[in-house]
């Protein structure tokens, strides 16, 4: 008896392990690219943005997406921050964009002036965008990086 148990335990392991081995086999990790970065209007003191992100879904299945959250650095200076749940369903092998709008934090901003001041001599501005893409249970999150420089100084 605890013999056929032991074989029957065994024998759902096995098939438990080899259908979670399954969910993830060839996926591939989808393509995300900042796409625009402009100034919308707003009534209050403070700039709103609108950033446009491009995913591009190389697998077989559709992606779900969940959910976004996203930073926005500018000098070390973390300036905008967020999270939005609006998101398309991008279909197998297709692609879509996302809009995400945002507004700078009065704090950073401040501090990122008051280090301007301090420096004057600076010819670029270093950014770094941050963004975690939530595509559901079964698939990692999808996270993304870009640094460069934006130039102070006319061509």
């Amino acid at each position: 008896m605890i013999r056929t148990l032991s074989t029957l335990f065994l024998s759902l392991f096995i098939l438990l392990a080899a259908g979670c081995a399954s969910l993830q086999s060839g996926y591939e990790t989808p393509v995300v690219t900042i796409s625009s970065f402009e100034t919308i209007p707003t009534d209050g003191l403070l700039p709103r943005f609108k950033i446009g992100l491009r995913i591009v879904n190389p697998n077989r299945t559709a992606l779900e997406l969940k959910g976004v959250s996203y930073t926005i650095a500018l000098e070390g200076h973390k300036i905008m921050t967020g999270v939005s749940n609006d998101l398309p369903r991008i279909e197998a092998y297709g692609e879509g964009d996302v809009e995400l709008n945002a507004s700078v934090d009065m704090f950073s901003g401040i501090g990122l002036i008051s280090d301007m001041i301090r420096n004057q001599k600076r010819d670029a501005l270093n950014y770094s965008f941050k963004a975690k893409l939530d595509v559901g249970t079964f698939h990692p999150l999808i996270r993304v990086s870009k640094k460069g420089s934006l130039s102070l100084t006319t061509p």
